[in-house]
């Protein structure tokens, strides 16, 4: 699965944006310039893990949210993941999750 730098940029952005921070204020935070700002934003330079952590750090938000667009915080999250599934399930296979999940429960 190849990285996808141009998501991860937009997310970046729009995360910034919604802090209200701009891209002078976070390069200053991360001492760095403004264009390897801006180049992250655009997806032009592949960002490491450090500073993707950094960035984190500075808009307060996990680095997976800039990976996946969740955080392991949203309780929400599996729920999403598990619908989307769900829906691509034929009536028959639904029928057999509901009985698998009150084998479940029953056992838990």
């Amino acid at each position: 699965m190849a990285v996808d730098y141009r998501l991860i940029g937009s997310r970046i952005k729009a995360r910034r944006k919604a802090q209200g921070f701009t891209q002078e204020q976070i390069a200053e935070k991360l001492s760095v310039t403004v264009g390897y700002i801006s180049q992250i934003e655009r997806g032009v330079t592949k960002i490491s893990l450090d500073t993707l952590s950094n960035i984190g750090t500075v808009l307060n938000v996990d680095i997976a949210f800039f990976v996946s667009g969740v955080t392991v915080s949203q309780t929400s999250y599996l729920q999403q993941e598990f619908h989307q599934k769900y829906s691509r399930l034929s009536q028959v296979q639904k029928q057999m999750l509901a009985e698998f999940a009150d084998i479940m429960i029953k056992y838990k």
